[in-house]
């Protein structure tokens, strides 16, 4: 039987994992096209950014297994062996007092057979230890601290280009295009048009499109006149974060080389210094950009500039990073440059891996909805996003989890600190 042409939307994570895989298990790997709006890896995607955390500690058990499972890929897959990609340094967990999230987390490990993966710790050890850098870290806010050594990095846009470039080794073609309309013809959608007017067709579009997913779907969406449980706003909405960055000096970044992850409760976290020095701060301040569809419907997309943050972002992080590591803000200092981190979320944080439930979008399906958080998954995810094109289940578990939701209940999400509450504009 003849393979099927398949076209993956967007090269961020969901995207280079599954053109990965889908080489791995192809006789002709020549039928997958990977289409981008640049070379790898692509900006401005979430998944492009300097460096991401690495980690297990999760409060539901699914994504504990599937991050030691990534983890031990990270580890494992040759190409990110080569390349260095991967830093093991262990994360630092502060948890606001009251906070149930350390016990859930410890529960996890305990159930898995993984007691040995967290190590308790006083303030005043978490003050002495890495050289004494957290010695003027305000602590008030938080009633636990943990020591996880099995969590890390990973230099976060070298990684996605060297998987992609695994990908084209295989046979995938890697097409430069921003996708801008979905073309569909009698029998369902057969295309994507791009912003040249150049046309990719295919038997199964995979639309990997991350915070644009919305934008891009909006006009067929309004052509069909969805309803709005059939349209993708419902299912995963683009939300953005600030992230602050500071060009260290040698001595410094032999300094700061020293810390963990530093992670501090649901406020933010710090990453470990990049070779070249950059230390990066994100925030859990995350924000939605309102617009309106040709039909009048609300969606959120990107802001076009994502490297000058708003003055009320900016006050934000200083706010953020001042209480945290007084010292990096000692003589006035401020941020070298910002960035606004665009990712879609779910309402329950899990990521949407399925296929569109509209019979005339049947042969549309998507891989969106990192939340923040799922770029660990990389070296992984796609063997799953595979499962679903192919029509095969990942398990009663996987499958509803990443099932297009008619409703979304209220129950607690995995990522909750990132769901947006404030819009763009109230910061500018």
């Amino acid at each position: 039987m003849e393979e099927e042409n398949i076209l993956i939307v967007g090269a961020g994570i969901f995207g280079v994992s599954t053109a990965y895989h889908l080489a791995c298990s192809s006789s002709n790997p020549s039928r997958i096209t990977l289409l981008d709006r640049g070379a790898p890896p692509s900006t401005p995607a979430a998944s492009t950014d300097i460096n991401k955390i690495i980690r297990a500690d999760y409060s539901n058990p699914l994504y504990m297994s599937l991050g030691f499972e990534a983890i031990e890929a990270w580890k494992s897959l040759p190409f990110f062996q080569d390349a260095g990609v991967y830093h093991q340094s262990g994360w630092i967990a502060m948890d606001e007092r009251g906070s149930d999230l350390p016990l859930r987390i410890r529960k996890n490990f305990s159930e898995s057979g993984r007691e040995d993966v967290i190590v308790d710790m006083t303030e005043e050890e978490i003050k002495s230890r890495w050289g004494g850098l957290l010695q003027r870290t305000d602590c008030s806010p938080f009633g636990s601290y943990y020591f996880n050594p099995s969590a890390g990095w990973v230099d976060a846009g070298k990684a996605l280009a060297i998987m992609a470039n695994e990908a084209v080794k295989m046979g995938v073609k890697y097409e430069i295009g921003e996708a801008r309309r979905v073309v569909r013809g009698e029998d369902g959608v057969q295309a994507i048009e791009t912003d040249t007017g150049a046309v990719f067709k295919a038997d199964k579009i995979l639309l990997a499109t991350g915070a644009w997913t919305s934008q891009l779907m909006s006009s067929i969406e309004d052509e069909l006149a969805l309803p709005d449980g059939e349209r993708v706003e419902n299912q995963a909405s683009a939300a953005g974060v600030c992230v602050a960055h500071f060009q260290l000096s040698e001595a410094e970044k032999e300094a700061y080389s020293q810390l963990p992850v530093f992670v501090y409760g649901g406020q933010g976290e710090v990453i470990p210094p990049t070779d070249s020095g950059i230390l990066k701060f994100t925030f859990a301040t995350s924000v939605k950009n309102m617009t309106s569809t040709a039909s009048g419907y609300e969606i959120s997309v990107p802001v076009p500039d994502q490297i000058n943050a708003p003055p009320g972002l900016q006050e934000d992080s200083i706010n953020l990073i001042r209480p945290r590591l007084p010292q990096i803000l000692d003589g006035d200092r401020k941020p070298d440059y910002y960035r606004l981190c665009w990712d879609s979320i779910t309402p329950d944080q899990q990521p949407l891996i399925t296929r569109h439930p509209n019979l005339s979008l049947s042969n549309v399906y998507f891989a969106i909805g990192g939340s923040f958080h799922c770029y660990k998954f990389l070296p992984t995810i796609g063997k799953y996003v595979v499962n679903v094109l192919n029509g095969v289940s990942n398990g009663r578990q996987k499958d509803q989890a990443w099932a297009w939701k008619p409703t979304h209940g209220s129950k607690r999400g995995v990522h909750e600190k990132l769901v947006p509450t404030r819009v763009f504009r109230d910061f500018t």
